[in-house]
């Protein structure tokens, strides 16, 4: 086993526990379970912290370009290649993969009793959107499985896969609140057959996980689909820094081997501006030393040849384990005026905003980001409507006084039209 599964597990292991696997040691101060409380919409309509984070946005641009379809139904609801639940895990891993799963399920308040697995994960994820006015929409993300470098789908490495179908179908079943992004491994042979179906589908973006799919953006196995990329007009999503969720190789989130792409002519979001852990600094070698990946970012940021084309989104900043000194840097560097005031975009990675011990608005509070008075209704708020706590939250995040510029928010710009 390799340090990257071990990473994982470990991780896993604590998600499990957080979840209520043996968490008998530790009780996070927002709780373990979701309440899925009623949405309330009139009360917090009326509610000055919605009020305040809505005024001066242009809400017909207000995407969150970071949400994830997470169904409970049977694999293959679809296209037969919707999700895989096992990906290769011995036995005793199966009770924290559970563990994991069903965490999902209530922090996205997933109905249960509905035979339509979509429907069931979207319908209260609609009903809670119903609390902001029309034309704010999420875009939510297929992920493709595990390929080798023959292009070959490996299911047994294969943590869980959702179809390009399975998005598409859920955004047009709900068109006034969702839009997708598709996920189009390089190595597929039919991997620019594929990105043009999809970009016929209406997709808006690409998204990658490279860890998990077995994807290095630095090969050159993926320069046919940079340029086919490139030549249908979509950004590429793609994870950056330590992924804890699933198994994998963190070196292939190594922000510095994004490099290609952005000499291709990718425009690339770093999805949670790689906020976490630590990568080879391979501009020194190859066996550069450990530095911290959002430093990288920061790199790969300020050099003038990608500023049209490197971006960051906000998912899951505001994690306990992505807070802090980096959320204070991305305060001061994406304030009005500010350098990143239009390379940042929001995005929430629903539904984990409703994991509640990932989170603490208290903390963040601690940490000088947040003002004491905003913490009750905040917090009462993530109990009826996790979407809308996490974009409250970041229109309200100060540091030394500075908070994200409205162009943060004006995320539709940044997608393929």
């Amino acid at each position: 086993m390799n340090h990257h599964r071990r990473r994982w597990l470990k991780g896993a292991a604590l998600g499990a526990a957080a979840l209520g696997v043996g968490a008998v040691w530790w009780w996070p101060d927002e709780g373990l379970l979701n309440p899925c409380l009623a949405p309330e919409h009139e009360r917090w309509r009326a509610h000055p912290l919605l009020r305040a984070a809505l005024s001066g946005l242009d809400l017909a641009e207000l995407w969150d370009v970071h949400a994830h379809l997470f169904a409970s139904g049977a694999p293959g609801a679809v296209d037969g290649r919707s999700m895989h639940t096992h990906g290769g895990a011995p036995d005793w891993l199966l009770p924290i993969k559970w563990a994991q799963q069903r965490g999902l399920h209530n922090a996205a308040c997933q109905t249960s009793g509905t035979p339509d697995a979509v429907a069931s994960y979207v319908l209260p994820l609609v009903e809670r959107m119903a609390l902001v006015p029309e034309g704010i929409k999420l875009v939510i993300l297929a992920l493709d499985g595990y390929h080798d470098a023959s292009g070959k789908l490996r299911p047994e490495h294969t943590h869980f896969m959702l179809s390009n179908d399975w998005c598409a179908l859920a955004a047009q079943g709900w068109p006034e609140r969702l839009e997708w992004a598709a996920s189009v491994h390089p190595y597929r042979a039919d991997a620019q057959d594929e990105l043009a179906r999809v970009r016929r589908l209406g997709a808006r973006a690409i998204k990658w996980i490279p860890s998990a799919q077995g994807i290095d953006p630095a090969s050159p196995l993926c320069d046919r689909f940079f340029r086919a990329l490139v030549g249908q007009g979509l950004p590429l999503i793609t994870h950056g820094g330590e992924q804890r969720a699933t198994t994998g190789d963190d070196a292939l989130g190594n922000p510095l081997r994004l490099r290609r792409a952005l000499d291709a002519g990718v425009r690339v979001i770093v999805a949670h501006c790689a906020s976490m852990g630590e990568s080879a600094d391979i501009d020194r070698g190859p066996g550069g030393p450990a530095t911290a990946n959002f430093d990288l970012f920061k790199r790969l940021m300020a050099e003038p040849r990608y500023s049209t084309l490197l971006l960051g989104d906000l998912s899951a900043i505001g994690q306990r384990a992505r807070s802090g000194p980096v959320l204070a840097e991305l305060l001061r560097q994406a304030a009005p005026g500010a350098p990143w005031s239009k390379r940042i975009v929001f995005g929430t990675d629903y539904p984990i905003p409703a994991v509640m011990p990932l989170y603490s608005t208290q903390e963040l509070c601690d940490q000088g980001l947040l003002a004491q008075e905003l913490v009750a209704p905040l917090r009462e708020l993530r109990r009826h409507n996790a979407w809308a706590y996490d974009f409250v939250l970041k229109r309200h995040l100060r540091w030394q006084g500075l908070g994200f510029a409205p162009e943060v928010f004006a995320t539709r710009r940044v997608l393929a039209q």
